[in-house]
């Protein structure tokens, strides 16, 4: 009898592991899934950015194509467009002035960094100072990243790391000491070196076309933004990030499974 009994408890203990067991991948299947539309529409959390992308009808200029959903506020995109702007105290001319055809194109990226709600595969977390999140290795498609170095070439700059380094002794960024100013082509060498190391690899140089739908657009005419549907498709296709998310989240529970199942 005591066996017959025996037998039973461990046959319920069983059956209710294998639900636990089931509901848990149902668990796991919708946090992922509603995670993956998160990031679709989304705000890094970053020094400027809004806590949730939303319409913004009066952006300035260059940012104007975000106008319909936006992380950026119209303050920001104006203060884009300035030299020495509050948003970073970055100076542009540091090596003399720019030209205004390479100027245009740091006005972009910094309207596609701080204006995007698609970068979600690519954000990751970050323990600095002004940010807690970051872009990493975006896609960038080949005309933008060759036509940036190309009306950039013959620029000025001290360095190829703008993120650090700098001599900010004055409230703006400097060239540090010892630091020659050279041609963009010579400290750079290529579109993609540019493109890659200039911000710490926030970009990732391709050989994608903007038809292509698998690259990311720094310029675009709007109102549609077709960088959602480039999201999109990395997000399908389990990107790293997605990956270690689903990983994070299934190690805990399934540590809980064991010691449930030797209990």
């Amino acid at each position: 009898m005591w066996k017959r009994r025996g037998s039973q408890a461990r046959s319920y203990r069983c059956g209710h592991l294998t639900v636990m067991r089931r509901s848990v991948c149902s668990l796991l299947v919708l946090v992922c899934a509603v995670r993956a539309l998160d990031q679709l529409n989304m705000c890094m959390d970053a020094k400027h950015h809004k806590t949730e992308p939303g319409p913004e009808g009066a952006l300035y200029q260059q940012c104007f194509p975000w106008r319909s959903n936006a992380c950026c506020t119209a303050n920001t995109t104006e203060e884009a467009h300035a030299d020495n702007s509050y948003l970073y105290n970055f100076n542009w001319n540091h090596c003399g002035a720019m030209s205004e055809r390479c100027k245009r194109h740091f006005i972009q990226d910094t309207c596609f960094y701080e204006c995007s709600p698609h970068l979600g595969p690519w954000i990751q977390k970050v323990d600095q100072s002004w940010r807690k999140e970051r872009i990493v290795d975006v896609p960038l498609c080949l005309e933008d990243c060759e036509s940036w170095y190309s009306d950039c070439q013959d620029s000025l700059t001290c360095k190829e790391n703008w993120h650090i380094g700098w001599d900010w002794s004055s409230g703006t960024n400097q060239c540090p000491s010892g630091a020659k100013c050279q041609t963009f082509a010579e400290v750079f060498k290529s579109a993609k070196t540019m493109c890659e190391v200039i911000w710490s690899n926030s970009y990732r140089y391709t050989t994608l076309k903007k038809d292509s739908g698998r690259c990311m657009q720094l310029w675009f005419e709007g109102p549609t933004n077709p960088n959602l549907e480039v999201a999109r498709y990395y997000l399908n296709n389990a990107t790293p990030q997605a990956v270690g998310m689903a990983t994070t989240l299934l190690l805990p529970l399934l540590g809980l499974l064991h010691v449930a199942s030797i209990a």
